[in-house]
């Protein structure tokens, strides 16, 4: 190990990294909540699923930045991202890195944090953990 003196940081890179997956997943479930018609159109999918889409993925990030059940609620957006990938693999034929950077490496890179989410619990930085301790 060359560095294990930056294993100290560990607990806040992990809440970073939720941060930043929160944030993403945030985002887009609120365009799908907030637009779900042309959300609908965009991806080929009905309102009603573009609706419930936006709401896990609303509940997913949710969870993950305050770290309420992050496990369950990676390995939730984690089903979701393997969905978008699958769309795009063998429904849209996109490639890896797709045409103006729309392929399916964002998707998989979204997969692998979340799975260092659900793997690593979150790190200790989580909301349940400030009020009951552990």
């Amino acid at each position: 190990m060359l560095f294990p003196q930056l294993f100290r940081l560990a607990d806040l890179s992990l809440l970073l990294l939720r941060f930043m997956v929160g944030i993403i997943f945030l985002a887009s479930g609120w365009n799908h909540l907030k637009d779900p018609e042309g959300r609908s159109k965009s991806i080929g999918m009905s309102k009603s699923f573009i609706r419930f889409l936006g709401a896990a993925e609303l509940a997913g990030s949710l969870g993950v930045i305050v770290g309420v059940l992050p496990q369950l609620a990676a390995i939730g957006l984690i089903l979701l991202m393997v969905g978008a990938i699958q769309k795009k693999m063998f429904v849209w034929h996109t490639g890896f890195w797709g045409k103006q950077g729309y392929g399916w490496h964002y998707d998989l890179m979204l997969v692998l944090m979340c799975m260092v989410i659900a793997s690593t619990g979150g790190g200790s930085y989580t909301l349940p953990r400030l009020f009951i301790g552990h």
